[in-house]
């Protein structure tokens, strides 16, 4: 039997505040729905017991990956769902982006910086597509990443071997990108 009483929400934006003990996650009304104790103490506590505790840098990532997850699990209107029928999804139907050749053999070192940075993993089928020049496919388990991917690198989706172009989602979480950025200027292609 279902309860009568209406589901709590928690809205988002979720944020992530410092507090004397650790960080706390509060929703936009101010809830709180997490609390991730720390102790910056640990060069003092006896031997051994240091593995016990959290250090503050490790529960502010725990605390920021809980504030994220309204966003992973956000519903992108925008884009095809793969939910019934022909295009369901399973792995051996995974989310298909493609980039144009001469972009990945100009900008690698940074496609793979951001993609570890962002713990993205992504795989190059080895399929490639000639229209309008050579493009490479890649592929993705997880549809936000695959949007992620296809946003910042200027991709191609794809729907089986069709390009598609969706309109950018609104509120995307962007990637975070390497501080020096300088190191990963575009290289020349040679043909």
């Amino acid at each position: 039997m279902e309860s009568s009483a209406p589901h709590r929400r928690f809205p988002v934006p979720w944020r992530v505040e410092r507090t004397q003990h650790g960080f706390e996650v509060l929703d936009a009304n101010g809830i709180r729905l997490a609390h991730v104790f720390a102790r910056d103490d640990l060069h003092r506590v006896r031997f051994g017991q240091y593995r016990e505790h959290l250090t503050s840098d490790e529960a502010r990532r725990i605390a920021n990956g809980i504030a994220r997850l309204p966003e992973f699990m956000m519903h992108r209107k925008e884009f095809y769902q793969r939910g019934g029928g022909q295009y369901r999804w399973r792995s051996a139907r995974p989310y298909h982006v493609a980039l144009e050749d001469s972009y990945i053999r100009a900008h690698w070192p940074l496609i793979d910086a951001v993609c570890k940075m962002n713990n993205i993993p992504f795989d190059g089928t080895g399929e490639r597509i000639e229209r309008d020049g050579s493009w490479c496919v890649y592929e993705f388990a997880v549809q936000l990443d695959a949007i992620q991917f296809w946003d910042r690198f200027d991709g191609r989706w794809l729907r089986g071997e069709e390009f598609i172009y969706p309109d950018r989602p609104k509120g995307l979480p962007t990637l975070r990108e390497p501080a020096d950025t300088d190191k990963f200027r575009r290289r020349s292609v040679d043909r």
